[in-house]
């Protein structure tokens, strides 16, 4: 993603999404009824009210409001920013993002989205989460970012810090999803931290620029977590925990919902156990994770897989490339044992040496990461690239 080049009459679509009374469902719905952006935008108060959800009294606060905000303004401030602009008819736009009930008609970018960020892994939790949440959170994204995971959060105090940093100091990606406009940094301690997340990924929103970091901002952009990604990890939460909100936009989504065990008396752990006893799989170790993943890839459960394995069709390349990709001394020696011929699983524990374990663990990852193929009968094969 080029930096200012913003997508293609991005003017139009900021035009009404700002509009008062016009959110991303709504917004959805106008495109429908309409066709496009330029007739939405010159729709009569008649014709928006037919609208399904919109009233007389909200398409006339909508065609009141059409053309107040200042476009131009926003784009100069973006351009002074580095941050890019983007709605979700640009091929550019995060496909899984694309394929969430109510997805943002604009975003905004700052550092860089790429084509392999759509294996992704969310980590979230309790802003006030004790030294053990921390540490878990930085140690499973230190690991899945190590091997070619992008990590997702939402760069709030505690769970969400400890998980991008985890990600940074694997020299890994990561995105943070921010309650606020890009102008701002919320909180304003992790100035460092969204320096450092845009040299190695991007932080993502989708509200204005100048908008603050508001309560009603973030139940919201919990929804932008979840939608980026293949899964979520609950580390902390408490028994209202914002991260439970990521949770259930998963759920909600068709994602993955993971959560790491804590103390049984903690109140910090209470939100966590709730989602096990309701369903979300219960991992301890990063093993786990990739075990559910690789069922995910199995099944194309979710729309990421699947918009992902479109992707590759169409282009009839690898999704990942693996010059590129972090991986991991037993991935790089399971890929390298492979080659353009059909491989069993026992013959590739031979050749490698490795553990039983390790070589499946290795085949979730390369086969997510579109590098190999299974066959029937515990074959594998590399893919052709």
């Amino acid at each position: 993603m080029n930096e200012h080049r913003h997508s293609p009459d991005i003017e139009k679509w900021i035009t009404l999404i700002r509009a008062q009374g016009v959110g991303p469902t709504t917004f959805a719905r106008l495109l429908k009824q309409f066709g496009s952006i330029d007739r939405a935008l010159t729709a009569s108060v008649a014709e928006l009210a037919k609208v399904k959800g919109i009233g007389l009294r909200t398409a006339e606060r909508i065609r009141a409001s059409v053309g107040r905000f200042d476009v131009d303004k926003e784009l100069a401030l973006a351009d002074k920013l580095n941050v890019q602009l983007m709605h979700a008819a640009d091929k550019r736009y995060p496909p899984p993002l694309r394929a969430i009930y109510d997805p943002p008609p604009v975003l905004y970018v700052k550092g860089t989205l790429e084509r392999g960020d759509s294996l992704a892994v969310a980590i979230v939790g309790s802003r006030r989460c004790s030294t053990y949440g921390a540490e878990q959170a930085s140690r499973f994204a230190h690991v899945l970012a190590s091997a070619g995971f992008t990590i997702v959060s939402g760069m709030a105090r505690g769970i969400d810090t400890a998980a991008h940093r985890g990600a940074l100091t694997a020299g890994g990606r990561t995105i943070a999803v921010q309650g606020c406009g890009l102008s701002q940094i919320f909180p304003p301690e992790n100035g460092e931290l969204f320096h450092k997340i845009t040299q190695r990924g991007a932080c993502v929103s989708e509200l204005p620029l100048q908008y603050e970091a508001l309560s009603e901002n973030f139940p919201a952009r919990n929804r932008i977590i979840a939608g980026l990604c293949m899964a979520v990890i609950v580390v902390e939460a408490t028994e209202r925990s914002g991260a439970l909100i990521s949770a259930q936009a998963a759920v909600d989504n068709n994602r993955e919902v993971m959560a790491i065990p804590g103390k049984i008396d903690s109140p910090l752990s209470v939100g966590t156990h709730r989602l096990i006893k309701q369903g979300a799989r219960l991992v301890d170790c990063v093993e786990d994770v990739m075990e559910t993943l690789g069922r995910i890839g199995d099944g194309l459960k979710g729309h990421v897989v699947a918009a992902a394995a479109e992707a590759e069709a169409q282009m009839d390349l690898p999704l990942f490339d693996a010059a590129r990709l972090n991986l991991a001394d037993g991935e790089r020696t399971v890929y390298e044992s492979l080659d353009g011929e059909p491989r069993h699983v026992e013959e590739i524990i031979g050749a490698t040496g490795l553990a039983a374990g390790a070589v499946n663990s290795a085949l979730v990852s390369l086969r997510l990461k579109g590098l190999i193929k299974q066959l029937p009968g515990s074959m594998f094969i590399r893919r052709r690239g």
